[in-house]
């Protein structure tokens, strides 16, 4: 039987020994200002039991992880047809490239690069208002955390929409090959503050309970499209670092910059993990290590 108290217990210690935390992403300068000795981590399982360790209630600045919940709207409100837009393949590049863009037409190769995400937020904001799509966007969120309280962090958003330049780069070169449907500006302001949503470990891992499936899931989408995301955050999750996460933790996952990981273990668990030191992908690098030792401790994977 496996002791997930004991496991997530040590995983902490672990973490807290550790010197080299990485480096924050200082080009958002409030994100520049998170103290980097910070890691938290929460295990949520199917019968809804919680383990948690460090700064597990400590918020933080989702970032990219956000881009789960808005593929999970865009999908159930577009269906297969959101695929027109953009694409299901791993970039190989770093997130915020623009060079295939240039290759392909103006269509992303996936929903988690900073470009699909522009166009995911771009198909749910289909004419409304930005913040009509964000008061959907923060409700989806809420409903699956089982959490009101979960809000967006203005100072953050700011910091956001004052450095976004090549953001919104990639959203006028799309414009400019018909990918987007609304204006550039309107588009990058809601990516802004929907990648501001803030979260503490155990509401991050809460909310991802819904990627479970089967039984353990909340039923907020179907089981074919709790498929679909599960299998791009497995290839697509961790940008240019995806086929190494996949191989050394074997789970779908996906990163943000603030730090944050967002780990799926089918049938089984919701994990969350935050420290906002990054590798030199731009992923969390305690947050990776300690998503690796938690899958060899519990044996925990898809590839059985």
């Amino acid at each position: 039987m496996i002791d997930l108290n004991a496991i997530v217990s040590k995983i902490g210690a672990d973490m807290a020994a550790m010197e080299d935390r990485g480096r924050v992403a200082d080009y958002i300068p409030q994100l520049g200002r998170v103290d980097p000795q910070q890691f938290g981590m929460a295990v949520v399982t199917a019968a809804g039991d919680t383990y948690q360790t460090g700064h597990a209630s400590t918020p933080f600045s989702i970032q990219s992880v956000s881009k789960v919940f808005t593929l999970a709207i865009a999908l159930g409100r577009l269906g297969e047809a959101l695929w027109k837009r953009v694409g299901v393949e791993p970039s190989g590049h770093a997130f915020n490239s623009i060079l295939q863009l240039e290759t392909e037409a103006g269509i992303p190769r996936n929903p988690f690069i900073n470009a699909g995400a522009l166009v995911v937020t771009d198909s749910i904001l289909a004419g409304h208002a930005p913040r009509e799509t964000l008061g959907e966007i923060l409700r989806f969120v809420r409903m699956s955390a089982g959490d009101d309280s979960i809000h967006i962090n203005r100072n953050v958003a700011a910091s956001e929409e004052a450095h976004g330049h090549l953001n919104r780069a990639l959203a006028n070169f799309m414009m400019s090959h018909g990918t987007l449907q609304n204006a550039p500006d309107l588009t990058c302001g809601t990516y802004f503050h929907q990648c501001a949503i803030e979260m503490n470990c155990l509401q991050l891992a809460n909310a991802g309970r819904f990627l479970m499936g089967g039984n353990a899931g909340q039923n907020l989408i179907s089981a074919e499209k709790v498929r679909r995301i599960n299998a791009l955050m497995m290839t697509c999750g961790h940008y240019d670092g995806s086929g190494e996460f996949a191989f050394r933790v074997g789970l779908p996952g996906k990163s943000g910059v603030g730090g944050g990981i967002l780990l799926i273990v089918p049938g089984k668990a919701s994990v969350a993990v935050w420290s906002p030191g990054l590798n030199r992908r731009g992923n969390s690098r305690l947050g990776t290590m300690a998503m690796e030792r938690l899958a060899n401790a519990t044996g925990w994977t898809v590839f059985v």
